[in-house]
């Protein structure tokens, strides 16, 4: 379970000072599912970073089961993001010299204990899972952007994380891409029970989910409402 308390990112623009974030309480349940929606420069992405120890808060605490991420020493953070949560970007992040097996793999390289074979055999099975299991070997540019993005969900989950930040992830795919990406990333949720967490300025989107967290001006407002599909 998330437990964020009082989270506030301060940012210096030239001689003042701006809150991207302004005093955020939030708590997101094990297997929960929130998207994050708001204006440009609300505090959407940076949220997301919080959630991913991607950057730490100038105040106030980020609890991970049980551990404060704003705490750890950058070593143990470094392994909580490795072994704990996947992420997936608008901009996809693929190595393009890398086959899409290869990309998958490159998640699993900093977990202790994995061979070269078991590395490759979950690599296959993440690709498999998201309809690209025959795939393996083709590089990015030979892929499509939907392509491209499974991969880079496969890469996310390969590790088997308990927690899924995605920032944007359809940004980048016209209106039916958008929704078969959508529909891979609720049957993954709804199949691994991981917490899912996404930014999105797609309505359409958010409107798939129960729970949206809506950011103005660094302050969070969440509200609960039916979803339009399940």
């Amino acid at each position: 379970m998330y437990q964020l308390s009082g989270v506030t990112k301060r940012y210096r623009r030239g001689k003042d000072s701006v809150n991207a974030l302004d005093g955020v309480d939030l708590t997101i349940e094990d297997g929960g599912r929130l998207v994050i929606q708001g204006p440009t420069g609300g505090g959407k992405s940076t949220l997301l970073q919080m959630l991913g120890g991607l950057d730490r808060p100038s105040e106030g605490s980020v609890v991970l089961d049980g551990t404060d991420l704003a705490a750890l020493p950058e070593a143990r953070l470094t392994r909580v993001r490795a072994e704990k949560i996947g992420f997936v970007f608008q901009s996809f992040n693929l190595i393009p010299t890398l086959t899409a097996q290869e990309n998958v793999e490159t998640a699993l390289v900093p977990l202790p204990g994995l061979k070269a074979r078991e590395r490759r055999e979950r690599a296959g099975e993440a690709l498999a899972s998201v309809g690209l299991g025959e795939r393996l070997r083709h590089l990015p540019g030979e892929l499509s952007g939907g392509q491209q993005q499974r991969v880079a969900i496969a890469r996310a989950l390969v590790k088997r994380p308990a927690v899924l930040l995605a920032d944007e992830p359809t940004g980048n795919l016209d209106e039916s891409m958008r929704d078969e990406i959508m529909e891979v990333l609720e049957a993954l949720w709804e199949e691994h029970a991981f917490t899912f967490v996404m930014v999105t300025h797609d309505s359409a989107l958010a409107r798939r989910t129960r729970r949206v967290a809506t950011i103005r001006k660094g302050r969070v407002t969440v509200k609960e409402r039916a979803a339009d599909a399940a």
